[in-house]
């Protein structure tokens, strides 16, 4: 189907026992991606273990830290880890109906080796977040660094890594640095976002992107994560990626920046047909998913949806949530005429008259 769970962060705040290991296994259920967050509670190694019996397609989301060794280090321990990215399921509104093929893994099949379906391994960049938004509920809150013992433990295995044998550090560069943990966990600043924004690089450009896929990702789709303009859909193809993902971070980043329904359209008139355009953001039920179709988003990423899912009934309710959000975009296809994916088109949305359907409120928490 073509909606997945997109990648976000510290999913043990939801589900203290498994944390990614439950999400990611309820992908798997059902038939979908996973994408896993560099700020992930479980490491890279342990959802893939736990998924192993469901097969789940798993993709890693990376930031461009101020340490590129570690930036490569943990993009390649994700593709050693199997981490995956095929879309081999079909998708109809009505399931005896002959279905065509998920555009989004025919959009992959240069980068395949043999059948468009074989496993792909895949990579998101995220490009958007050199800073992050200030989180004044944080603040409010005295949210400035994950409660014990909670750890964005992918950076806690790259030092463990340092005391391994020397046969479990062959890509482990002499000279890599570790992680001044002070900056995730000492709470030097209000709100614990402003505190993991430090790990970051804070002047990325385009090159930058050649560059992780020229080191990394030469043979692995990369998705480039964070666009909103037509402009930056333009440079994300000229600089390698292989697939772009309109995202505003959940709305979380930039106050007053566009919702990515309304950046979608002149995303996909720039590069609409060259690359895989996904979308993630104000996604909730499955018109949401046909109305991103309808504007030419090859798929969609759902993620304030399955974190509520996760909180209330761990594994079981993501795979229930995923599972509910197709049979809506299959009942709201088959009413609007769609035997297939490849039957939605513009004609089906159109603006409210009133220009607007509320009055938007800011949350309070």
């Amino acid at each position: 189907m073509p909606i997945f769970v997109s990648p976000a962060g510290v999913h043990a705040l939801c589900d203290e026992a498994e944390g990614e290991c439950a999400s990611a296994r309820a992908c798997g259920r059902v038939g979908t991606l996973f994408g896993l967050s560099q700020h992930a509670t479980r490491s890279i190694e342990e959802v893939a273990e736990a998924t192993r019996a469901e097969g789940t397609n798993l993709w890693y989301q990376s930031y461009i830290l101020n340490d590129r060794d570690m930036t490569l280090r943990l993009v390649r321990r994700a593709a050693d880890a199997g981490y995956k990215g095929s879309w081999a399921n079909k998708f109809s509104a009505k399931k005896q109906y002959n279905m065509l093929l998920n555009p989004f893994a025919a959009c992959f099949n240069h980068l395949t080796i043999g059948c468009w379906c074989d496993s792909i391994a895949g990579v998101f960049l995220t490009v958007d977040s050199v800073r992050f938004g200030y989180r004044e509920a944080d603040a409010r809150n005295g949210w400035n660094a994950l409660p014990p013992p909670h750890r964005l433990v992918n950076y806690d295995e790259e030092v463990a890594r340092k005391g391994a044998p020397q046969s479990q550090k062959k890509w482990l560069a002499p000279e890599a640095s570790v992680v001044d943990k002070s900056k995730i966990y000492g709470g030097e600043e209000d709100a614990w976002d402003q505190n993991t924004e430090q790990l970051f690089e804070q002047n990325p450009s385009w090159e930058d992107v050649r560059w992780l896929k020229k080191e990394a990702c030469h043979d692995l789709p990369l998705i480039v994560k964070g666009i909103l303009t037509a402009e930056d859909a333009i440079e994300a193809v000229n600089a390698g990626a292989d697939g772009v993902m309109v995202s505003n971070h959940g709305g979380r980043g930039l106050d007053g920046a566009l919702a990515t329904i309304d950046v979608l359209p002149e995303v996909v008139e720039a590069v609409g047909g060259k690359i895989p355009i996904l979308l993630d953001g104000g996604i909730r039920r499955g018109t949401d998913v046909l109305k991103a179709l309808a504007l030419g988003a090859t798929a969609v990423g759902v993620g304030k949806p399955m974190f509520f899912a996760l909180a209330v009934g761990g594994a079981n309710a993501v795979a229930y949530l995923l599972e509910m959000m197709r049979r809506e975009t299959e009942a709201a296809m088959a009413i609007c005429g769609c035997e297939s994916i490849a039957d939605v088109g513009r004609n089906l949305v159109t603006r409210h008259p009133n220009g607007r359907v509320g009055k938007y409120v800011r949350s309070k928490l």
